[in-house]
This record gives C-alpha cells, structure tokens and sequence, in this order.
C-alpha cells in the first residue's frame, strides 16, 4: 500500500527564517522519524540539521557539523536521539546498509540524511525530503520543497500553526 503524501513549498527570505524553520520542524519529529535533505553543496543543508537539532532541543548546538568524513554522528544530547548521516561520499547503496542505516531508520532517535536524493530507495517509504535550493537574488534565502511520504508527515505539513506560507499543501 502506497503511504499518503503531500507536498508544500516554502520561500525564506533570510537565514533567520531557515533556523526558525527548522527549529519549527524539530519540534514536531518524533521518534522514528526519517528527514532527507537534498540539494547543492552550499545550500544549507548542515544549517538546516543544526536549526532542527536545536528544535530537539540538543544541549549544545556547535557540536552539530558535516559528518562527510565519517559519514554518521550521533547526538545523545536533545529531547530524542539524533542521528545525522551525510551520504555524500558513499557510492552504492550497500555502504549504507554496511551503516546499519535500517536499525537507525527504525529506531528511536531521528534520522537527518544530507545527500538523501543519492540514495531514495534506500529510504523508507514514510519519510520528509526537504528539497533546498538557493534563492535567486539574496544569497541568504532558501526555497524548500518539501515532499511528506506517511500519514505522520502529512498532518505535519498539514498543520494550522504551519507558520512559513499561507497555501495549503497539494496532493493529499
């Protein structure tokens, strides 16, 4: 059975906004939840898992950085389990399982995968990609395209208190 899905596009202006965006979106994950962030080198996709690692709650956010070399970080330190992959440099998809990935997917904590358009299939069905792309003018703006997979994500994007535009999210 296929999962529900919707997508939603929101347009920040400034990097305030993509911290107060993910810091929103931290918040409301929860336990089990899988976060795939997709798009160039340089459009923000470590700032983004920072904002929301605050939105968890995470004692100390400095600590949150690129884990390209190790390729995995974990973080005991927020209201649940971070676990922030940067799949990058990974060239098939048994490295990641080699990760133990699906113990992480399922697990307890909440899964932030930089680079997670390399590996989609990979991923659980029921999963949030935030697609990030730099803003045409500003250098600090961000447009997100995010695509929720799962009844969980839906209502998420679905949310009255979404704060960030004022449309509706299409293809519920």
């Amino acid at each position: 059975m296929t999962p529900a899905s919707a997508q939603r596009t929101v347009h920040l202006a400034s990097l305030a906004a993509t911290q107060q965006f993910g810091q929103w979106l931290g918040q409301r994950l929860f336990a089990g939840a899988v976060v795939g962030l997709c798009g160039p080198l340089g459009a923000g996709k470590t700032q983004l898992v920072r904002a929301i690692a605050q939105g968890l709650a995470i004692r100390n956010e400095r600590v949150v950085n690129s884990p390209t070399f190790v390729l995995l970080q974990e973080y005991h330190d927020a209201r649940l389990p971070i676990y922030h992959f940067d799949l990058y440099r990974l060239t098939d998809e048994r490295q990641l399982a080699e990760l133990g990935a699906d113990e992480y997917f399922y697990g307890p904590g909440v899964c932030l995968i930089e680079w997670a358009d390399r590996f989609l299939t990979a991923l659980p069905d029921e999963r949030l990609l935030v697609w990030l792309r730099l803003g045409p003018q500003v250098s600090e703006s961000r447009t997100l395209d995010l695509q929720a997979s799962g009844s969980r994500y839906v209502q998420l994007l679905g949310e009255r208190s979404f704060p960030f535009d004022a449309a509706p999210p299409a293809g519920q």
